[in-house]
């Protein structure tokens, strides 16, 4: 079966309004990831008309960037791009995030308590931190892979208009989760969940072909195989390039289905020293490698318990270590 079958893509010309400075920092709620127990599902029912034209036109101040590329991975998963409305995205590590703000009433969702004009709230801002997916190098755009949450404050509403839709980017890009201080030719073993996979995507986009490691191992966990986003891609690159090498882990797909990769969790992985070796052509050491968790924090508790018998000491902000993390939620 394709990998790729089922995939979406949206790509229209970029909208190009004159930008507008950024909200006041009053004005902005921040809260990182989307809560699971919100409002109702969205409905385009109570936007009226032409949803672009009346969020524009209503909030167009706090918009400085567009959605230029949407790629559906399934009905819950999505792959996105955003441009600036001025000059290039700003300066990144690889590994770090950017933080995406859209009015609470963009456009309003049938049943939430925030969807009248009349509400001094809805001229605040929902924001949320996504993990950046493309690299450094790519001066255009912003890629982003994101979830949507049902009943969720902020990505409802952005699957509501998708490609063409106006959001505010941050112009402050932030995160301590890249490689700095990693040691050039070493093992990097790159462990996600979900959408956790996005800061590895920058970090070997950024440095393939330079020589920064001699493997980098991906290790990316999901439910069925139809939520591996990118694994097209990476199936492709992992084929190419000898460095790279690529372990997607399903623990929930039907037992009659085609995938012929890993069934389990990444922790069965992890914890089997030889099957870790076959898979990834070398025993995993600590004195010869780096290991970085990225997504849900059940994953990463369980997986730094395994590292830490084999070796490995987290890095802290106030001393170094071989095993690197960072939390969704």
């Amino acid at each position: 079966m394709d990998p790729g079958a089922g995939i979406v893509r949206y790509k229209l010309p970029r909208y190009n309004p004159p930008s507008m400075p950024p909200p006041p920092a009053d004005e902005i709620e921040a809260q990182r990831g989307d809560k699971v127990s919100e409002s109702t599902p969205p409905t385009n029912a109570s936007s009226g008309g032409d949803p672009l034209a009346t969020i524009t036109q209503s909030h167009g101040e706090h918009y400085n960037a567009t959605v230029s590329y949407w790629e559906d991975v399934n009905d819950e998963l999505a792959i996105f791009r955003i441009e600036p409305d001025q000059g290039p995205v700003p300066a990144f590590e690889a590994g770090q995030f950017a933080t995406l703000g859209l009015p609470r009433n963009h456009p309003p969702v049938a049943g939430a308590d925030d969807d009248s004009p009349d509400d001094r709230r809805s001229e605040k801002l929902w924001r949320r931190a996504y993990s950046i997916a493309s690299s450094p190098h790519e001066r255009r755009y912003l890629e982003f892979y994101a979830v949507v949450v049902e009943g969720g404050e902020f990505t409802p509403k952005l699957w509501l208009n998708k490609v063409g839709s106006r959001l505010w980017l941050d112009p402050k890009i932030e995160g301590d989760f890249t490689l700095k201080g990693v040691p050039e030719g070493r093992d990097l073993v790159t462990v996600s969940t979900g959408t956790g996979l996005a800061p590895y995507l920058s970090m070997y986009k950024s440095f393939r072909d330079t020589g920064r490691w001699r493997r980098f191992v991906i290790v990316h966990g999901v439910r069925r195989a139809a939520d591996l986003g990118y694994r097209a891609e990476l199936e492709t690159l992992a084929a190419e390039d000898r460095s790279l090498v690529y372990i997607p882990c399903v623990s929930r797909e039907a037992e009659d289905s085609p995938f012929s990769g890993i069934r389990g969790r990444v922790t069965a992985v992890l914890e089997d020293e030889a099957a870790y070796a076959r898979l990834a052509g070398a025993p995993l050491r600590s004195d010869d490698a780096h290991v970085f968790l990225c997504g849900n924090p059940d994953m990463i508790d369980q997986v730094e318990t395994i590292m830490h018998r084999r070796g490995f000491v987290t890095q802290t902000p106030k001393s170094p270590g071989n095993l690197h993390f960072e939390r969704y939620w």
